[in-house]
């Protein structure tokens, strides 16, 4: 089920960053530095009471310009609106209503999506507030006073977002596995649909980011259907503005939210790239399944040694998400493009995977015997238990008497073992741990 999307607009320097920065929790513009992660990123998930959602960060929106960044960053913002369950709409009120405030109203109006009016900078209530009222005039609906720098008023405002969330759609009820394509430009992701279907429904063409829009098209293969999500590819920095990647990426992270396994392509005569690990982190965060297709392997020269050598290039780039299924296929030729199907179907169900607590405590205590837990300062890790609590990705709790000894190398380690005993091709796994007093 797809989480619903938050989508946040309005002018520069409105304050649009600073409030996404408080809902992530974190300065996501600057701080992740985990391998194949984009950094400045544009969309973060959120959790709110018992609702999880993701929000989108986008430019200020210039209603009339002619310069062509700030062009640039309204159609980004114009294509987040699109694609958002709601929208968070940021004035100031420092500066009181403008007229770039009543012409993004009215554009807002025009797309019938559900608005939350947001008055940022509210830092003193007693004091501002006749002014909050002033953007009654927007005639868009009541004015959510906020302090993104102060945290004040944060908990009406999105009581009042997640009460605009939908019910459940017939989308979210369909049980068809969902399967994103994804990657840079012209690798052939829409070549391989169209070579699926056996007809072209995808617009393809030699010129890089062909594919407009995130396309749904159903594919049934030996008596089972799929839907494939096929999406706009993503340009590097060096050849296109920063605001129109972003732009971009918001394509692909709506079709990797919806999707259950996610196919990375990558082209075979260019090998992989840093740009093909930043698409990758997209589905690394969210947990999806994970297949990596080399495509257009027909036109390699081959050796003994070539499968190996291109497989160490992609761990090399690709270290974070060496739980990935490789397969080399070719769009153009049909070449073991079957074998697509057999991957998916296999990522598909360790997705779903469950392990009883037992059997995992016995792979638990078996690790623990051969790798003694780490200690500090005199004081040792002590594992009482482990056990799964979730699937899409497999998700486990392992409950310590000191999380702070747990260090990532041990944890990597069990997550090894656990892999080595089940398998879970394909599949990211999650741990979390929590600390519980000895009896």
């Amino acid at each position: 089920m797809s989480k619903p999307i938050v989508a946040i607009v309005g002018r520069p320097n409105v304050g649009k960053s600073t409030l996404f920065n408080v809902l992530a929790g974190k300065r996501i513009a600057i701080v992740k530095d985990t391998p194949g992660v984009t950094r400045d990123r544009i969309y973060a998930d959120v959790e709110w009471l018992d609702f999880n959602f993701t929000i989108m960060d986008t430019g200020g929106i210039e209603p009339e310009t002619n310069n062509q960044m700030l062009r640039n960053m309204r159609e980004q913002a114009e294509m987040a609106i699109e694609m958002a369950d709601v929208v968070l709409f940021i004035v100031d009120v420092t500066q009181g209503v403008l007229d770039a405030d009543y012409k993004v109203a009215d554009m807002l109006r025009k797309v019938k999506k559900k608005v939350v009016l947001v008055v940022n900078k509210v830092d003193n209530f007693d004091k501002l507030m006749p002014d909050v009222y002033e953007f009654y005039n927007l005639g868009i609906g009541d004015p959510y006073p906020v302090s993104s720098v102060g945290k004040l008023g944060i908990g009406d405002m999105l009581d009042e977002v997640t009460a605009l969330f939908p019910e459940k759609t017939e989308e979210e009820e369909d049980d068809r596995p969902r399967v994103a394509i994804i990657g840079k430009p012209n690798v052939g992701k829409s070549s391989i649909i169209n070579k699926l279907l056996g007809e072209n429904r995808v617009i393809v063409s030699d010129v890089a980011g062909t594919t407009r829009d995130a396309i749904d098209t159903p594919v049934v293969w030996d008596g089972k259907e799929y839907v494939f999500i096929d999406t706009a590819g993503l340009r590097r920095k060096n050849k296109i503005k920063e605001e129109l990647e972003r732009y971009s990426i918001l394509r692909t992270v709506s079709a990797v939210e919806r999707a259950d396994v996610v196919v990375l392509v990558i082209d075979a005569t260019e090998g992989v790239t840093e740009q093909d690990a930043k698409i990758a982190g997209i589905a690394h965060d969210r947990g999806r399944g994970v297949i990596i297709a080399v495509n257009k392997w027909d036109a390699i020269e081959k050796d003994n040694d070539t499968v190996k050598k291109y497989t160490e290039d992609i761990w090399r780039v690709l270290s974070f998400m060496t739980y990935a299924k490789i397969i080399f296929i070719s769009a153009e030729t049909g070449q073991r493009l079957p074998k697509l199907f057999d991957v998916l179907d296999v990522v598909i169900q360790n997705q779903q995977l469950r392990i009883a607590t037992g059997v995992l405590n016995e792979i638990l205590t078996e690790a623990v015997a051969m790798q003694q837990p780490p200690s500090d300062k005199g004081k040792r890790l002590k594992i009482f238990y482990m056990t799964q609590v979730g699937i899409k990705p497999p998700t486990f709790v392992i409950f310590v008497n000191d999380k702070k000894l747990m260090h990532f190398s041990y944890t990597r380690y069990l997550e090894n073992k656990i892999r080595e005993a089940f398998g879970f091709t394909g599949t990211a796994l999650r741990f979390y741990i929590r600390e519980r007093k000895e009896k």
